[in-house]
C-alpha cells in the first residue's frame, strides 16, 4: 500500500516566520521575537500579517513542492521544457534580460529567472501528478471499448490529387467554378479506373502531390496519430483492402481518390494499453476543465493534509472553489 506523506499546514507555515527554521522548532505563538522600549512583537502576531499579506496561494505552493519534489525528480526532459518555455517567453521581449526580468516580476510576481524557473517547475510536476492520478480511473471497460472502436492496424495507400487552381484574388464564383473543375476530372479519373486503367499509371500522369506522383501515388504505412488529413484518414479507413474510392474525397488540398494498398493487422491490446490510458486521461482532462483543481484536490487529501489553522483551511476552501468556478465560468462562456 502506497505510503501517504502527512502533510501539517500549521507547522509548514510557522517556518515563514523566522530565519532558520529548523533551529527554532521550540518557537510558539505567544512567542516574543521582538523586544523593544515599548513593547514586544510575539509570533502569533507576525504569523498573522505575514497569512493575511502572503495569503493561502504561498502555503500551496510549498505542500505541493513537499508532495511532488521528491516523487518526480527534475530529469532531462523537465529542464528541456522548461528552457524551451523560458526562451518562448524571451523571444517576445526580444531577447532582452531586463524587459523580461521586468515583465515576470509584474505579470508573474517572480523576482528573477531562477524563481521563474522554479515555478515552472512546480507547474510540471503538479502536471505530472494531474496525469498520473486521471490514469488511476481509466477502467479497464474504457480501455477495451476504445481498444475496439478505435484502435487499428496501419495502412498503405496509393492516391490521386487533383488540386482546384485557385488564387487569393479569385472572387468566391471563380473559386468555385476552380473547385468544380477539380472534381470533375477526378470524377474522370475514377471512370477510367472503373474502365480498367492502372492506378498507379493515372497518378504518374495526373497527381499534384508531387511527394508521391512519381511512385505511383504511394504513401507509405500511416495510423491515427501521423498528422493525416481527417478526411482522407476517415476514407483510407473504411476502403475494403484492393478497393479504390468510388467519390472523390475532398480535403483541405484539393479532391484525392484513395487506394487501399494493405492495413496491417491492430497491435494487440497489451502493447498499445499504456498508450491508450494517456489518451483518455488526456481527453478527461480535455473535457473537464474543472478535473486538474479536483485532482489536485484530492491528491493532497490522499496525502494527509490536515490545516491547524482554521482561517487557512477557510481560505484554502475559497481559493480551490475561486479556481473551479474560473474555469467552469471560461468554458461555458466559450
Amino acid at each position: 500500500m502506497k505510503k501517504l506523506v502527512k502533510v501539517t499546514v500549521g507547522a509548514i507555515a510557522i517556518c515563514l516566520l523566522v530565519t532558520g527554521c529548523g533551529n527554532n522548532a521550540e518557537l510558539k505563538n505567544n512567542h516574543t521575537i521582538v523586544k523593544t522600549d515599548e513593547g514586544s512583537i510575539k509570533a502569533d502576531t507576525l504569523y498573522e500579517k505575514l497569512r493575511d499579506k502572503y495569503g493561502i496561494a504561498m502555503l500551496v505552493d510549498l505542500i505541493d513542492h513537499q508532495l511532488f519534489d521528491e516523487k518526480y525528480k527534475t530529469d532531462n526532459e523537465e529542464k528541456e521544457t522548461i528552457d524551451s518555455q523560458i526562451e518562448q517567453m524571451k523571444s517576445q521581449y526580444n531577447n532582452d534580460q531586463d524587459a523580461f526580468e521586468a515583465a515576470i516580476t509584474q505579470y508573474l510576481g517572480v523576482e528573477d529567472e531562477d524563481e521563474l524557473r522554479d515555478m515552472l517547475s512546480l507547474e510540471y510536476k503538479r502536471n505530472l501528478a494531474i496525469e498520473d492520478y486521471v490514469k488511476k480511473s481509466i477502467t479497464d471497460d474504457e480501455i477495451q471499448k476504445y481498444y475496439d472502436d478505435e484502435v487499428i492496424g496501419d495502412i498503405k495507400v496509393r492516391h490521386i490529387l487533383i488540386k482546384p487552381d485557385v488564387t487569393d484574388d479569385m472572387s468566391t464564383e471563380e473559386k468555385t467554378e476552380a473547385e468544380e473543375k477539380a472534381k470533375k476530372k477526378a470524377e474522370k479519373l475514377i471512370k477510367e479506373l472503373d474502365d480498367g486503367a492502372d492506378f498507379a499509371e493515372l497518378a504518374k500522369k495526373n497527381s499534384d502531390d508531387t511527394g508521391s506522383a512519381s511512385d505511383g501515388g504511394l504513401i507509405d504505412y500511416f495510423n491515427k496519430d501521423d498528422n493525416m488529413d481527417e478526411a482522407f484518414l476517415n476514407a483510407s479507413i473504411k476502403l475494403e483492402k484492393g478497393k479504390y474510392t468510388e467519390e472523390p474525397v475532398k480535403s483541405s488540398f484539393g479532391y484525392h481518390i484513395i487506394l487501399k494498398v494493405d492495413q496491417k493487422s491492430k497491435p494487440k491490446l497489451k502493447k498499445v494499453k499504456d498508450d491508450i490510458i494517456k489518451t483518455l486521461a488526456d481527453k478527461k482532462l480535455n473535457d473537464d476543465a474543472t478535473l486538474r483543481y479536483n485532482a489536485l484536490i484530492e491528491i493532497r487529501k490522499e496525502a494527509g493534509i490536515e490545516f491547524k489553522d482554521d482561517s487557512l483551511k477557510k481560505d484554502y476552501d475559497e481559493l480551490m472553489d475561486q479556481l473551479i468556478a474560473s474555469v467552469s465560468s471560461n468554458t461555458s462562456a466559450s
